[in-house]
C-alpha cells in the first residue's frame, strides 16, 4: 500500500499511534536541544547608521549609548555615517536593510516626523517602513536674542514682535531643522509676524544673531551654551515644557505660551520586519543602559535629557510629532525641495 507523511499503512493502526505516542517526548527533546543551540542575538557587529555627518548634536548623543550598549550586547556597535538629503538618505539606507538587528538608525525628528511634510517625495514611508526600538533622548532648545534687544522675557519679546510686525528676524540652521520648526511654532502660537532666515547650520546663525542682524533664535542649548556663559547673548527662555537643569533659571517657553513644546527626540528604530524578540532585547539593553550615572551625566552635559520607552510608545509619539509638525509646516508654507 501507499505511504502518508511517515507512517506506512502496512502496520496495524494500534501499533503505528503506539510508534507516533513513543517517538514524541524524544522529538521534543530533540527540538529543545536544537533551539537551545541556536546562536542568541547578537553575534556579529551592528552598525547604526547615523544620517549626517560626524561631529554634530546627533553624532556626539549617539556615540553616549553606543559604547555601553555595546558592552551590553557584547559585540561593537559601529556608527555609520551617511548624511544627505535632510537625513532621510541614510534612513532609507535602513529602510531596505535585512530585517535582522544588524542595521538600526539613530533618528531624529526630520526623519519621521517632518521631512515627510517638508519634501514632495520621500523614499520610504515614514510611518511604516521602520520597527521603532526606543527613545534615546529628548532635546532642548534655548530662545536667545541678541543682547542689546530691549526685551528680558518671553512677553517682552511677544509685546515688542506685535508692536513692530516684520521687523523681527529669527535664525535657523537651515528649512526644517528643529531651529527652524520651533521659531514656526512661537510664531504661530504668540500669533507674531517675525521673519525667518535659514543658514547652513547653527555656525552661521550664531555669528549674526551676535552681530544684531538677526534678532532671535530657538536652538540647540549646548550650540548657544558658551554665548550664553560668556553674556553674549540673552537666553530667555527654554523650549521644553520642563526647566532644563544646565540652564536651571530659565523659565520654560510654555510659561508665557501653554503647552508650548519643541524638544527634539532622538531614537533608535530598525527596519520594518524586524522579529520582536530582537526589538524587546534591544529595548531592554537601551533602557538599561539610559539609567547609568555616567549616561546621564553626558546627556546633561548636552542639554539633553535621557528618556527610554517602549517600541509602542515611541510609535505613539512619532504619530503624535509628526501631525503637531504637519500643522506648523503647512501653515508656514515651508517646503525642503
Amino acid at each position: 500500500m501507499g505511504r502518508l507523511g511517515f507512517y506506512p499503512f502496512t502496520k496495524p493502526i494500534w501499533r503505528r499511534l503506539a510508534t507516533v505516542i513513543l517517538a514524541t517526548p524524544t522529538l521534543l527533546a530533540l527540538s529543545a536541544a536544537a533551539l537551545a543551540q541556536q546562536p542568541s542575538y547578537p553575534t556579529k557587529p551592528i552598525r547604526l547608521v547615523l544620517p549626517f555627518a560626524a561631529g554634530g548634536g546627533a553624532d556626539n548623543n549617539a556615540r553616549i549609548i553606543a559604547e555601553p550598549l555595546a558592552q551590553r550586547l557584547g559585540q561593537p556597535i559601529i556608527i555609520d555615517y551617511k548624511p544627505g538629503a535632510g537625513g532621510t538618505l541614510g534612513a532609507n539606507i535602513v529602510a531596505n536593510a535585512a530585517p535582522d538587528g544588524y542595521t538600526l538608525l539613530y533618528a531624529t525628528p526630520g526623519q519621521q516626523m517632518t521631512n515627510p511634510h517638508l519634501m514632495d517625495k520621500m523614499p520610504y514611508d515614514a510611518l511604516n517602513s521602520f520597527a521603532s526600538v526606543s527613545q534615546v533622548i529628548e532635546g532642548s532648545n534655548v530662545l536667545v536674542v541678541n543682547k542689546n534687544l530691549p526685551v528680558n522675557s518671553v512677553a517682552e519679546l511677544i509685546a515688542l514682535a506685535k508692536a513692530q510686525p516684520g521687523t523681527i528676524n529669527f535664525a535657523s540652521s537651515g528649512i526644517g531643522s528643529s531651529s527652524h520648526l520651533a521659531g514656526e511654532l512661537f510664531k504661530s502660537m504668540a500669533g507674531i509676524d517675525i521673519v525667518h532666515v535659514p543658514y547652513k547650520g547653527s555656525g552661521a546663525a550664531i555669528t549674526e544673531v551676535l552681530g544684531g542682524s538677526i534678532q532671535m533664535t530657538i536652538d540647540t542649548v549646548s550650540v548657544y551654551l558658551p554665548q550664553i556663559k560668556a553674556n553674549n547673548v540673552k537666553a530667555l527662555a527654554i523650549s521644553t515644557l520642563e526647566r532644563n537643569p544646565i540652564l536651571p533659571d530659565l523659565p520654560p517657553i510654555a510659561d508665557t505660551l501653554p503647552s508650548f513644546s519643541a524638544a527634539p527626540v532622538n531614537y533608535i528604530t530598525a527596519p520594518a520586519g524586524t522579529p520582536r524578540p530582537i526589538i524587546d532585547r534591544l529595548n531592554r539593553e537601551i533602557n538599561i543602559v539610559l539609567k547609568l550615572p555616567a549616561v546621564h551625566e553626558q546627556f546633561a552635559q548636552n542639554g539633553a535629557t535621557e528618556k527610554g520607552s517602549s517600541p509602542e510608545a515611541m510609535d505613539v509619539l512619532i504619530r503624535s510629532e509628526s501631525a503637531k509638525w504637519k500643522k506648523i509646516i503647512d501653515q508656514s508654507r515651508a517646503t525642503a525641495n
